[in-house]
């Protein structure tokens, strides 16, 4: 998961993956990184903890920066807006690693929209809504992983 700053969106997106492939039985990693350095070590941002933990998810970890590394070790790296996308892209040192990396909120059915806006800086309510898109984000990404039959734990 991967956002500007790595304290608001990609630290949601982290925790809401992890929980719905918690739930659908999927054996996942789930890491998040911000594509600038300027919060690096800090903890995600107390407005966006706090949306998350009134619907039942608590953010953790600190801000860190995403590197080339990453390529190597997800098969799947997923991005929150075209600027992540292009500062992800830019560091693919293959076609290979470029095709791993793909915008987000494309995995949300109910939306026509490929972006996941930063509510940075803004009012509460951009919290929310950040927040009610990355969960069906999520939701569907998941879905599309389990109807793969990726990761699905034996009974």
């Amino acid at each position: 998961m991967v956002c500007a700053g790595n304290i608001c969106r990609s630290p949601a997106a982290e925790a809401a993956v992890r929980a719905e492939a918690e739930a659908a039985g999927i054996d996942i990693e789930v890491d998040s990184a911000g594509t600038g350095s300027w919060n690096l070590g800090e903890p995600p941002f107390h407005q966006m903890v706090e949306v998350a933990r009134n619907h039942g998810l608590e953010l953790a970890g600190k801000a860190r920066r995403f590197g080339p590394s990453d390529f190597d070790r997800f098969d799947v790296i997923l991005v929150m807006d075209r600027s992540n996308l292009r500062d992800v892209l830019d560091q693919a040192p293959s076609l290979e690693a470029r095709a791993k990396v793909r915008l987000f909120r494309t995995y949300d059915p109910s939306s026509e929209e490929d972006e996941i806006p930063d509510p940075y800086g803004g009012p509460r309510e951009g919290y929310e809504a950040a927040f009610e898109m990355i969960r069906a984000s999520a939701r569907g990404f998941i879905d599309s992983l389990a109807s793969l039959g990726a990761g699905v734990r034996p009974d």
